[in-house]
């Protein structure tokens, strides 16, 4: 994969707490490997491995870096803004499997796509019952409020922080019926499938991106 020059747009100045993240115009990727990695679906490390002895941390527009052979995540094909309703797929079904970590959508009986997943943690689970899908944001900024993320309960603090892949909900936010309960991206790709979130259902940016094209505002979110 060759580094297009439009690659350093999606790349920027970082920080690690909200109250420094809401200053920032965009929340981008922090490096071009970084960029790179999300893009074909790989950690940082894999791919430093799969170029030795290239160094990655000095990545240019132009440069040719070895990369898995996926479908690759296209951030520049997504446009902020709301999803509108799709009729086709009105009759799909959404699951969320919490023990196995997985979101199923399934269609007359028929498994259309199978996605990993970090559900709630113990702490906040994610709500065990039938929902349904109440919009879907892409490139959403978020409202990052202690008291939801901590007790589920809204406070009068929070940090807007802006849109942007390394937003804590990534690219997507997919609003359930269930108040402040969504399926969404991440800004921590590595913890997909493994660690525990805050009573949502987060996926990894790319999968996030195919999800919101397999469904549409309406359909049934059954987690169990």
């Amino acid at each position: 994969y060759t580094i297009p020059p439009e690659a350093e747009n999606f790349v920027g100045p970082t920080a690690s707490k909200p109250s420094e993240q809401a200053k920032l115009k965009a929340l981008n990727y922090g490096s071009l490997l970084e960029f790179v990695a999300e893009r074909f679906h790989s950690a940082e490390d894999y791919l430093r491995k799969l170029n030795r002895p290239m160094n990655l941390d000095e990545l240019k527009p132009g440069d040719t870096v070895k990369v898995p052979n996926v479908v690759p995540f296209k951030i520049e094909d997504l446009h902020e803004g709301f999803v509108q309703p799709n009729p086709a797929f009105a009759n799909r079904i959404v699951y969320v499997d919490t023990k196995e970590r997985f979101l199923l959508i399934y269609e007359n009986n028929q498994l259309v796509a199978e996605f990993p997943i970090t559900p709630g943690s113990t702490k906040l689970p994610a709500p065990i019952g039938v929902w349904k899908i109440n919009g879907i944001a892409v490139l959403p900024v978020f409202r990052h409020d202690e008291g939801i993320l901590n007790y589920g309960i809204k406070s009068d603090t929070a940090f807007i922080l802006p849109a942007g892949p390394n937003n804590p909900v990534g690219i997507l936010w997919m609003a359930l019926s269930k108040p402040h309960v969504g399926i969404h991206g991440t800004n921590q790709p590595e913890t997909i499938g493994r660690a525990a979130s805050h009573g949502c259902i987060r996926t990894a940016n790319w999968d996030a991106a195919r999800v919101k094209e397999l469904v549409t505002v309406g359909n049934i979110v059954s987690i169990f």
